[in-house]
């Protein structure tokens, strides 16, 4: 069956760096776009970042250009988010999605605090 599990999150002070990471088994991983999205407390779901299937092409919300790396190993089907510069309004619920299929992981915690 389909499977997106993410891990990597926890606490951390302002400033710090996370990397969170998402595990995809039960689909073709290198055949899907893939995206990061967050949803902060008392906040819709938001897009946070995008990789194309090679992983050449990304995107970013403006509120994490510059601080957040989006990545991807097709070989070992794992998707990345390294979050450099975090802020406090990055306290959130971190989810991987498979754009292609629509694919949703449980999410993993991000709390930024001091």
């Amino acid at each position: 069956q389909v499977q997106l599990v993410e891990s990597g999150g926890g606490l951390v002070q302002p400033g710090g760096s996370l990397k969170l990471a998402c595990f995809a088994s039960g689909f073709s991983f290198d055949s899907s776009t893939m995206a990061w999205y967050r949803q902060r407390p008392g906040k819709e779901r938001e897009f946070v970042a995008g990789i194309s299937t090679g992983g050449s092409i990304t995107d970013y919300a403006g509120s994490v250009a510059g601080r957040f790396t989006i990545s991807r190993d097709n070989s070992q089907n794992v998707l990345y988010l390294q979050m450099n510069g975090l802020k406090v309004e990055d306290t959130a619920v971190y989810y991987c999605n498979a754009r292609s299929f629509d694919y949703w992981g449980q999410g993993t915690q991000v709390t930024v605090s001091s």
